[in-house]
């Protein structure tokens, strides 16, 4: 019998395989006492198993409320798993057995779920993504380099044809992606329907003159059944990829929203930090990013290098490379690198994950651009290609003139000096 893994990070005031037999008796087919029924032949065909304990360090004081007093504390790294029996291709029962009521017990002052193992046979059950890295490259035209996006800022109070006025700019510049922000889905303010005619006008002509359509994703986040009314609405107006809130919504609304057809799905994982900030509560990155894989979305939000929030560059280099990571023959995410982006990052970002195999996001970077967003959209374009062609950042600020601007708003005092310098 197959079995999938989940691996943790744990801190306990218990002897480790103590508190890890609980973990799996918790959720599996044990209970704090022996009842009727739980024979030794079902516990050995259904119950979980600890399959794996590496210690780590001990410290005095509990990282979460609520735990049993000691006065020490194990850390450790824990693998458990499940025969696939117990839950079958079923991904909201998946998510109930690795990360449901294990979080409530007393015998943990600190757990996280770390990344989940999962095998072939359950894995040969999920399409994944249907468009993944290539398919939103063929979309979107861009064959060797980062797909470059914006966000549509302000991203609430503007009408639908203030916003179609904003776009037309940035679509005539040649960017390639241009998305509404998490706050905007269908609001009284600009409905989803007049945004989207509005939008996709801009996008239509300008596909229609130039022959490059570029990837528009409408947030469709709403009810289920308005959802899918948004996605078709989107697939009449000539749309190639749908924003969802993921975890607004769930796994089951965005598995049926990504089997609806056949868009790109740009999955925005807004509500992330309550689910991993913590150091010894929630979710990492690489197991979050299989269950939205899974589900089926293309897209998923990275972050990005020295971002605008708390997440350290180390923690975005994993989660980039968690979505390129081999999954049975379920297709790659593409990460979506954002947060604080314009063109100074991509020479660090390039250095430290050696991909182009990104969308590169920045709302500010362009928008707020000196020259405009026309000329915010080109600074990035300048900036990746440099970093590709291995010039650092001063070296290519002395040549591109759009760039050179970028730099001298967004880079900081002590950039400004070195551009103004002339030191590379």
């Amino acid at each position: 019998m197959t079995r999938l893994t989940a691996t943790y990070l744990v801190e306990t005031p218990l002897p480790v395989e103590e508190a890890a037999a609980q973990l799996a008796g918790e959720q599996s087919s044990g209970t704090f006492v022996a009842v009727p029924g739980e024979s030794e032949e079902l516990k050995q065909r259904f119950a979980a198993r600890v399959e794996r304990i590496d210690l780590l360090e001990v410290v005095e004081h509990p990282s979460l409320p609520g735990g049993r007093y000691a006065d020490r504390y194990q850390r450790a790294e824990v693998a458990v798993s499940w025969p696939v029996d117990n839950f079958g291709a079923n991904l909201p029962a998946i998510v109930s057995t690795v990360g449901g009521n294990l979080f409530e017990l007393r015998g943990f002052t600190g757990l996280k779920l770390m990344d989940l193992e999962i095998p072939d046979d359950l894995l040969q059950h999920y399409v994944g993504p249907k468009q993944g890295v290539q398919g939103c490259r063929q979309l979107a035209g861009v064959a060797d380099r980062p797909l470059i996006g914006t966000i549509i800022k302000p991203s609430v109070g503007l009408s639908p044809t203030e916003t179609a006025r904003l776009i037309e700019p940035i679509v005539a510049a040649g960017i390639d992606f241009i998305k509404d922000d998490e706050l905007m889905a269908n609001p009284p303010h600009s409905p989803f329907d007049q945004r989207l005619a509005a939008l996709m006008h801009v996008v239509n002509r300008h596909a229609d003159r130039t022959g490059k359509r570029v990837m528009l994703a409408m947030n469709v986040t709403d009810e289920l059944d308005a959802m899918l009314q948004h996605y078709d609405h989107l697939v009449e107006a000539g749309g190639t990829c749908a924003m969802v809130s993921v975890n607004s919504v769930g796994l089951v609304a965005v598995r049926k929203l990504c089997e609806h057809g056949n868009l790109a799905i740009h999955g925005h994982r807004n509500g992330w930090g309550m689910m991993t900030r913590s150091p010894l509560l929630g979710v990492e990155f690489p197991a979050y990013s299989k269950l939205w894989r899974l589900a089926g979305v293309d897209q998923l939000h990275v972050n990005g290098i020295d971002n605008k929030f708390w997440e350290p560059d180390d923690s975005v280099v994993r989660s980039i490379a968690a979505c390129q990571e081999p999954l049975g023959l379920i297709r790659p995410l593409l990460p979506v690198v954002s947060s604080g982006q314009w063109g100074g990052q991509a020479f660090e970002t390039y250095r430290r994950t050696q991909t182009t195999d990104l969308l590169y996001m920045a709302g500010g970077g362009i928008m707020a651009h000196p020259g405009g967003p026309a000329a915010g959209v080109v600074a990035i374009q300048q900036a990746w290609q440099a970093a590709v062609d291995g010039r650092t950042l001063l070296e290519a600020a002395a040549d591109y003139p759009e760039f050179r601007q970028s730099v001298a708003k967004f880079g900081g005092t002590e950039l400004a000096e070195q551009l103004a310098g002339g030191r590379g």
